[in-house]
């Protein structure tokens, strides 16, 4: 829920961590951790999005119930910056959580991206339990200290990613002559090789009409994104590939460590936790009634019966000939995980 304040007021949660402790006046204990804190939450989903209801919200009400001294304001829409600009302000901690996609903290530590990658993980409980059970420490470990000093808190996916196009993709051959738009990040474009896929690159706010008008003949992305932009209103057929987990990591700033005392920490753990498990719920209601209305309405041929198989080995096969150093160490790690 959206609180309006004064001005004065709106501009006191949005500075520091650090700072607003120093301003707390709780002795000379302070550097330690302790009093009461305004933590900024940030992210660039809607607020009707799995991402915000299920888990900035949750984040939120977990860790003020815990009453420990924490306020946690949630800032949706990019409403503090774009990813890039992000993930800058929680390395400075000016923004203290923030909830990122891998492949955008792969501009701080490029192996995060591998994440990302297509058919890595099996499904989205293999992303979660990846994060929960030990397998990720390295990895969270590296980042931090390429991040200098930014906590990855816990991590969920917020959908299977899915194809649309002008015509059914059931295999890799379907997939050659179709001009397919994907995210301009690194890993999708490694992403994209790993498919066979010919990659464009498009802004996301401008893919509905690059879709409409032609200048792309398909494109990739989970339910909900699709249903947001409206893009069935311009694409023939979703298949469902469920080649990617639109995977939404939970990073704290350094401010985590250096500000928050023992118990505080353990609350605000506690509430992304109760997020993680929370999510995949959440997640199924909102794609399952997408599917629902579209199915209804007869808004584009849904297409089940995608290879999924073929595609994974066709990627896997990419991916273990192509990644290389700490990527490929990651990206074994995964699917070592794997059940």
């Amino acid at each position: 829920m959206n609180v309006r304040r004064t001005a004065a007021a709106s501009a006191a949660v949005v500075l520091p961590l650090a700072l607003l402790t120093a301003c707390g006046g709780t002795g000379p204990d302070d550097a330690a951790g302790g009093g009461d804190v305004v933590l900024t939450l940030a992210h660039s989903y809607t607020e009707d999005q799995p991402q915000h209801v299920c888990g900035a919200q949750v984040i939120k009400e977990e860790a003020e119930a815990a009453d420990v001294g924490i306020t946690v304001e949630v800032y949706p829409n990019s409403q503090l910056g774009g990813d890039a600009d992000r993930i800058a302000s929680v390395q400075a901690s000016d923004v203290d959580i923030d909830i990122q996609g891998a492949s955008a903290l792969a501009a701080v530590y490029e192996p995060a991206g591998v994440v990302d990658a297509v058919y890595v993980f099996d499904d989205a409980a293999h992303l979660a339990r990846f994060f929960a059970d030990g397998s990720a420490d390295q990895l969270a470990a590296d980042f931090k200290e390429a991040s200098g000093g930014v906590s990855i808190l816990g991590a969920w996916s917020a959908g299977a990613r899915q194809f649309t196009a002008d015509r059914p993709i059931r295999e890799p051959a379907d997939l050659d002559g179709l001009r397919m738009r994907f995210p301009g990040s690194a890993q999708y474009l490694l992403n994209a090789q790993a498919l066979g896929a010919e990659a464009t690159e498009v802004a996301y706010e401008e893919l509905y009409l690059a879709l409409q008008q032609g200048v792309v003949d398909g494109q990739e992305n989970p339910l909900t994104n699709i249903h947001a932009s409206n893009l069935v209103e311009v694409q023939e057929y979703l298949s469902m590939s469920d080649h990617g987990q639109n995977s939404n990591l939970i990073v704290a700033a350094p401010s985590y460590d250096a500000e928050l005392d023992d118990d505080q920490r353990a609350a605000l753990d506690a509430a992304v936790a109760a997020a993680v498990e929370r999510m995949p719920g959440c997640v199924d209601e909102a794609e399952q009634e997408i599917l629902d209305a579209w199915a209804q309405e007869g808004a584009v041929e849904i297409v089940d019966d995608v290879d999924q198989e073929a595609f994974a080995e066709r990627t896997d096969a990419w991916f273990q000939e192509n990644l290389q150093g700490d990527s490929l160490v990651v990206y074994e790690a995964i699917r070592g995980s794997a059940q």
